[in-house]
């Protein structure tokens, strides 16, 4: 994939996108024909009533697959993305890294990818996987 240009990224903020890494991932979204919504749901979770908002939904006839893209994955994001795992058990989040194999912190062992993999969720690096892509269009 072809990296952002100035220009790209201007409009990309000007459309409410918070990162290039979002823009990228709306862009191809938006070029693959899938369903989708930004930042249009809230879900509650404890302690201490909080909110996180999926940056995408995917939408399919009988699916939704939330997604979360991360440039930083930072300690506190860890934590919330546990609780709302517990929580909503249900819902079907991955996450989308800019590195998947960065370092949760200096020095740490422990890569964003693996993490992911000992909490038991999906991810990819850079862009939504086509199989992702086939599995909300057949869902």
């Amino acid at each position: 994939m072809r990296r952002t240009t100035k220009r790209q990224r201007y409009r990309g903020i000007q459309e409410g996108y918070r990162s290039g890494l979002e823009e990228r991932i709306a862009s191809q979204l938006k070029a693959s024909g899938v369903a989708y919504s930004y930042e249009k749901e809230r879900l509650k979770y404890i302690p201490v009533p909080k909110h996180y908002t999926p940056d995408f939904i995917l939408v399919g006839k009988d699916k939704k697959i939330y997604i979360e893209t991360k440039g930083r994955f930072l300690a506190k994001d860890r934590t919330k993305h546990i609780l709302v795992q517990e929580q909503y058990p249900d819902i079907d989040l991955r996450f989308i890294f800019s590195n998947s194999k960065q370092k949760l912190y200096k020095g740490s062992s422990t890569t964003y990818g693996r993490w992911c993999e000992k909490h038991g969720f999906v991810y990819a690096e850079r862009s939504v996987p086509d199989i992702w892509l086939r599995e909300i269009r057949k869902g």
